[in-house]
């Protein structure tokens, strides 16, 4: 069984890549737009992993991890920030306020899916 990584994300020229390179390593992506819709997305499928873009519109990433966090159910999925904040203390501020891990964008495509391998085979947990 494919494991499944929901991507929020709201720029489309970024969610297309993030899905390609996924995708082409066996993964099921499912896809939310803003915070709200990417939470109820995470409490319906229970993902293997969430990748969380800090940008959103509306509410932020930042708070968009927090309230995952604050979901029992969701505690043991791995979340990890993909952003394109990369000033001093970014990546603290999303460790901070849930996430497990933290990339930068604009992300390399050689090397992304297996920056996130050790959270989907469990090496990194919460």
């Amino acid at each position: 069984m494919k494991k499944t990584v929901l991507v929020v994300e709201d720029n489309d020229n970024n969610l297309y890549l993030v899905t390609f390179l996924l995708e082409k390593r066996n993964l099921e992506v499912i896809a939310a737009r803003d915070g709200p819709t990417g939470i109820a997305m995470a409490q319906q499928h229970m993902p293997a992993l969430i990748l969380l873009d800090i940008q959103l519109p509306g509410m932020d990433g930042y708070a968009v991890a927090q309230a995952l966090r604050a979901i029992p159910a969701l505690n043991p999925v791995p979340i990890v920030a993909v952003s394109s904040y990369a000033m001093c203390g970014d990546r603290e501020r999303g460790l901070a306020a849930g996430c497990n891990g933290y990339i930068e964008k604009p992300i390399d495509p050689s090397s992304f899916v297996d920056a996130l391998m050790p959270y989907l085979e469990g090496k990194i947990t919460p």
